[in-house]
């Protein structure tokens, strides 16, 4: 009898129920498995999940979920996952001009009047700049004779779409699919209905009515009367507790802390911070300001430590017995503080290996205009189209107004991770087939490690930003 076993696809719940029940007997999988046909497993999930906080249990189901039509702002939400299996549609190969956006839901009726007619221009400027920068490719990149022409013609598409868009924005629709554990889905849930953004709020109602009902579609036959996860609808509410730390933060911040010292920093900064404590004060302030983690490291430094525990304090007075300690608490050895644009970011965001903190969107940081822009000739005009709809940004109400911030405008994030992980984004992001936005950053960021562990920054391989090859994807 072979000693492995495969199980076709269930219902996530039953599944759960199954191998639960299996850890927990000497029968084989398969005597578990026809134990769950007559029994209810949401009976079962009901008492060991979510009564006696069996959470484990609820990592043994996974579901798979699409998200279509939501707009790049909800897809940056959804994927904030450290847990989290998935893929969004890609600017980099994709022409987005045509697509439409998403208009916050939010937004009074002349408010909407403005945020098209800003939405329009930076969609006008999007097919503009792919269609001058596919021109000046082609006369700087000549077609080699052992390049097939349709290779060709893809390639250096995809590398005017690299251009293009920065004028892209975060109201641009996309779709995002994700293969998620039940727990990483409750908790994305919680976290999305607690979410300042009223298309999240309603996307994380959404996602309860949709795996309360039967699977929209599959590749085999099931039970069409199944529903996907009908007990996790029943017990998912808000997380408040994130959302009411950051406004109580914000507040003792703007009340406490002494006027920011402007201290000049790299766009990649990176520190070894030697003290937990004070690491996790300038994290939780990190997030509610607009300093530099190394600028909050050294304030929160000349401390002593009941001002430190005074931020502490403020930020768990709404913790409940459910609610997870704030990712400020966690991290590696290696705290990276960069400043880069939102296009960068997106790919960035995918790297789960780490923390990532960042601050509040907007454009006190400006935007960045890439080189081959600059280089074409044409960086004045898209400087202007840009400036034009950070205008826009600054008339809209936040939080409605970072759906029209383009891509190319710069934020302000934090990765935490060990050197493992660095040694990998550096290796793999400084690639030559990379975008040179996130390819300068993990440029930067090798170079930053050789400062702080120049022994260890041996190990790291990187290719630097001006070894190019344009037709290579």
């Amino acid at each position: 009898m072979s000693r492995v076993l495969t199980i076709a696809p269930m219902p996530p719940e039953k599944l759960a129920y199954a191998l639960a029940r299996y850890s927990r007997s000497p029968d084989s999988i398969r005597d578990s498995i026809e134990w769950v046909r007559s029994h209810d497993s949401g009976k079962f999930l009901e008492s060991f999940y979510f009564q006696y906080g069996h959470a484990s249990i609820a990592d043994l189901g996974h579901l798979a979920i699409c998200f279509e039509g939501v707009s790049e702002l909800a897809a940056t939400e959804i994927e904030d996952e450290q847990l989290w299996d998935g893929q969004a549609r890609s600017s980099r190969y994709q022409d987005f001009s045509k697509s439409g956006y998403v208009v916050p839901p939010d937004l009074a009726e002349n408010q909407i009047t403005t945020y098209r007619a800003a939405a329009d221009r930076l969609l006008a400027s999007y097919a503009r700049v792919h269609e001058r920068m596919l021109a000046w490719y082609q006369d700087q990149l000549p077609r080699p004779e052992d390049m097939k022409p349709e290779a060709y013609k893809r390639n250096l598409a995809a590398r005017a779409f690299d251009v293009a868009r920065y004028c892209l924005f975060f109201g641009i629709p996309t779709g995002v699919g994700q293969v998620v554990s039940i727990r990483t889905l409750e908790k994305q849930v919680r976290r999305l209905k607690a979410s300042p953004y009223l298309e999240l709020r309603e996307l994380g109602d959404e996602i309860g009515r949709s795996v309360g009902r039967p699977a929209d579609c599959g590749w085999i036959a099931v039970d069409a009367n199944e529903p996907v996860a009908p007990t996790l609808t029943k017990f998912v509410d808000a997380d408040e507790h994130p959302a009411r730390s950051k406004a109580d933060l914000t507040v003792w911040a703007r009340q406490n802390l002494s006027p920011s010292v402007a201290s000049k920093v790299n766009d990649v900064d990176l520190m070894r911070p030697s003290e937990t404590l004070t690491d996790a004060v300038a994290c939780l302030l990190y997030e509610v300001t607009d300093r530099p983690y190394r600028e909050l490291y050294d304030t929160v430094s000349s401390w002593g430590e009941s001002r430190r525990m005074e931020v502490i304090d403020v930020a768990m007075q709404s913790r409940t017995r459910r609610d997870e300690l704030l990712r400020s608490f966690r991290g590696g050895p290696y705290v990276y503080d960069i400043v880069m644009d939102i296009g960068a970011y997106r790919d960035m965001h995918r790297h789960r290996r780490c923390v990532q903190l960042r601050q509040e969107f907007g454009t006190a940081l400006g935007y960045s205009i890439p080189r081959p822009a600059v280089d074409a000739g044409f960086d004045a005009d898209l400087g202007t189209a840009l400036r034009e709809v950070f205008v826009t940004a600054e008339q809209l109400p936040k939080p409605a107004a970072d759906y029209i911030l383009p891509f190319a405008t710069r934020a302000r994030f934090l990765f935490k991770m060990d050197f493992a992980e660095a040694e990998y984004i550096c290796r793999l992001r400084s690639g030559v087939k990379g975008h040179f936005s996130y390819r300068t950053v993990a440029w930067d960021m090798k170079c930053a490690m050789e400062k702080v562990e120049p022994q260890l920054a041996r190990m790291m391989s990187a290719t630097p930003p001006w070894v190019e090859d344009p037709l290579t994807r």
